[in-house]
């Protein structure tokens, strides 16, 4: 049995475009696109300083029916 949700997570070498098709070669659609950004801890001078160096790109996506 399949589930009526799931999260699609853009993987790192793939495009936004190649990642909807996945979803919908699985008989999914897609109704939420969710982003959050990455950090990473630089530290200088003493401080510790959070850069953002991406972000990560999750699609909600539902089953067709």
């Amino acid at each position: 049995m399949s589930q009526k949700k799931l999260q699609f997570e853009v993987q790192e070498n793939e495009s936004i475009e190649e990642c909807l098709n996945r979803i919908k070669e699985q008989g999914y659609a897609p109704i939420r696109r969710t982003e959050k950004p990455i950090f990473q801890e630089v530290k200088k001078a003493g401080e510790t300083i959070y850069e953002p160096i991406g972000r990560q790109i999750v699609f909600e996506a539902r089953l067709l029916e």
